[in-house]
């Protein structure tokens, strides 16, 4: 922020704030902190950064794989920026479960890297939130474990690392039922 810009915005909060615009200004600033405290104190790129380093790198003319592949570099760059203790495979796990593989066809677009259709992976996610917040009927339930066995752990396993994250994320509370869903929606559209 230009020094400018910050004598402004602290003239407004010290001089013309109502209490609600307080109450605005104070859920931002611990909505920032938050950020920060998670990206590690590093500021996390902004998607018109991202667009814009992505197409400088980019040729015009180049192909989906070429591009692909700078997605893939690009993922993996942030994440040994954002979490340099992971390990070579769980770097390559996590980049895998965000950015489809540049092999794949386009007949492979319909399921997840673990081979699950869209379908049954949203159903199953489905399932899995319902029975973790104790929504799920228990005859379901029953016709599951009959069938399946364990079947929560087996989703869990089945699930891609983002899906995970995202889960384990709105179960605690962490983030709501919306923000779930509109992330989880966005991390699946990337398969």
């Amino acid at each position: 922020m230009a020094r400018e810009e910050l004598l402004q915005t602290l003239d407004f909060i010290l001089n013309r704030c109502s209490e609600q615009d307080i109450e605005a200004v104070a859920a931002a600033v611990v909505r920032r902190r938050k950020d920060i405290a998670l990206s590690g104190g590093t500021s996390i790129p902004s998607p018109h950064n991202f667009a814009k380093e992505l197409s400088a790198q980019l040729n015009i003319e180049g192909s989906i794989e070429t591009l692909k592949n700078s997605v893939r570099e690009y993922a993996i760059r942030i994440i040994k920026q954002q979490a340099p203790e992971l390990t070579e495979q769980q770097i390559e796990e996590l980049t895998r479960s965000w950015v489809p593989d540049v092999t794949g066809s386009p007949a492979d677009s319909k399921t997840s890297s673990r081979g699950i259709p869209h379908e049954v992976l949203t159903g199953m996610i489905d399932q899995f939130v319902a029975f973790s917040l104790g929504r799920m009927e228990e005859e379901e339930d029953h016709a599951l474990r009959k069938e399946m066995g364990p079947w929560p752990d087996k989703y869990w396993k089945a699930f891609p690392q983002v899906v995970r994250l995202l889960l384990t994320d709105f179960i605690k509370g962490e983030i709501t039922e919306k923000d779930f869903y509109t992330r989880l929606g966005l991390a699946l559209q990337m398969r």
